[in-house]
C-alpha cells in the first residue's frame, strides 16, 4: 500500500503538470484565452480578492448556505433513512413517492424555490437540501437494510429493546454508509447553494461568478470555480479524517499490486 504522503506529492505533481500544460498552451496560442484564461492570471485575480473584504462577506453567504443545507439535509435523510427501513408499511407506502421525487432534477426546483422563499438564503438551503437528503437518505435505508442478521437475531434473542437494537445494531451497520455519503453530500450542498445564487441572487459566489460571465470575465468565472473547488477539497479533508476516526474500528483496506 501506497504512503498517504507519497499519495499526495503524486497529485501535486499532476496538478502542477496540468496547469503548466494549460499555462503554455495558452501562451503559444494552442488555446484561445478569451475562452481559456491563464491559470497565472486566474491566481492574480484570488489574490485581488484575497484582500478585499467583499470578497469574504460573498464567500461566507455561500459557505452559511451549504452548511444549512448539508446539516439539515444529512439529518433529515438519516432519520427519514431509519424510519423507513424499520417500518415496513411506511416503507412500502411511501417509496413510489420518494422515488419520483428522486427522479425530477433539482435544477428546474432553483425558480420554484425562489418563487416560494424569495431571492434570500431560504431558497438557497431549500436547493441544497433537496440534493443532500436523497444522498443521505438512500445510504441509511441500505445501511440498516444491510445488517448481519445473525448479529439481529442474537440482539433479539438476548432481549435487546428496540432502542437498544437502534444504537447498538442498526446505527454501527448504517453508519459507514452515512459517513461514505458525506463526501458527496458537501459537493451537492455546494452545488445547491452555487446555482441558487447564480439563477437569482444578490451575493454569494454564485452571484459573482453569473456577474462576472455576465461581462464576459471569463478570468474571474474561473477564480470563482477555482476557489469553490478549494473550500469543498477543505472540508473533504475534515470529514476523512472524521471518518477515519469514527471508523477506526474498521478493518483496514487491502490494496493489491499488480507487477
Amino acid at each position: 500500500m501506497h504512503s498517504r504522503r507519497s499519495v499526495r506529492l503524486i497529485q501535486l505533481v499532476l496538478a502542477l503538470s496540468l496547469l503548466g500544460a494549460w499555462e503554455f498552451s495558452v501562451r503559444v496560442g494552442w488555446l484561445d484565452s478569451f475562452f481559456f484564461p491563464l491559470p497565472s492570471d486566474i491566481a492574480r485575480q484570488i489574490a485581488e480578492w484575497v484582500v478585499t473584504a467583499d470578497f469574504y462577506a460573498q464567500i461566507t453567504v455561500t459557505l452559511v448556505e451549504a452548511a444549512l443545507a448539508f446539516v439539515i439535509g444529512t439529518a433529515l435523510g438519516v432519520v427519514v433513512g431509519l424510519w423507513l427501513a424499520l417500518s415496513s408499511l411506511a416503507g412500502q407506502v411511501l417509496d413510489p413517492f420518494l422515488k419520483v421525487m428522486n427522479s425530477i432534477p433539482k435544477v428546474i426546483l432553483a425558480p420554484i424555490f425562489a418563487l416560494w422563499f424569495g431571492l434570500g438564503i431560504v431558497s438557497k438551503v431549500a436547493l441544497g437540501l433537496t440534493l443532500v437528503f436523497f444522498v443521505a437518505f438512500f445510504n441509511t435505508y441500505q445501511g440498516v437494510l444491510e445488517v448481519n442478521p445473525v448479529v439481529l437475531s442474537n440482539a433479539r434473542l438476548l432481549g435487546a429493546s428496540r432502542y437498544s437494537l437502534l444504537r447498538h445494531v442498526y446505527l454501527p451497520s448504517a453508519s459507514t454508509w452515512i459517513i461514505s455519503s458525506l463526501r458527496v453530500s458537501i459537493g451537492f450542498a455546494m452545488i445547491g447553494a452555487v446555482v441558487g445564487e447564480y439563477l437569482g441572487s444578490a451575493a454569494g459566489m454564485g452571484h459573482m461568478i453569473a456577474v462576472a460571465e455576465s461581462t464576459f470575465d471569463a478570468t474571474a468565472v474561473f477564480a470563482g470555480v477555482a476557489v469553490l473547488s478549494a473550500f469543498v477539497l477543505l472540508v473533504d479533508a475534515l470529514v476523512s479524517t472524521v471518518e477515519r476516526r469514527l471508523l477506526s474500528w474498521r478493518p483496514a483496506r487491502e490494496t493489491t499490486v499488480r507487477e
